[in-house]
């Protein structure tokens, strides 16, 4: 999950930086390549955070059907046990 994350940071700040370096090259003015440069952060700002909330969805998910798993094996455990104990508690009568 953390290496997603980087790659998400990292393919956004790639995204923002080319998006800069474009709009300083770009033949325009001054004040038209501030707009355009506040136009692009709002819009990554926009993007990471619909990324930020589908992260959390599936981290939400994934701790849910870990949650699932878990209990699961504690089930198949405690079966195991008492399958266990009942052929020591038959030698013990």
């Amino acid at each position: 999950m953390k290496s997603a994350g980087n790659f998400i940071g990292g393919l956004l700040a790639g995204a923002a930086l080319g998006a800069t370096i474009a709009l300083l090259y770009a033949p325009q003015t001054g004040d038209d390549t501030r707009k355009d440069i506040r136009k692009k952060m709002n819009e990554l700002e926009d993007e990471l955070d619909s990324l930020k909330g589908k992260l959390k969805e599936k981290g939400g998910e994934l701790k849910d059907d870990m949650k699932k798993k878990i209990q699961d094996v504690e089930g198949r455990i405690e079966n195991l046990v008492n399958e266990y104990k009942k052929p020591a508690e038959a030698k013990a009568k």
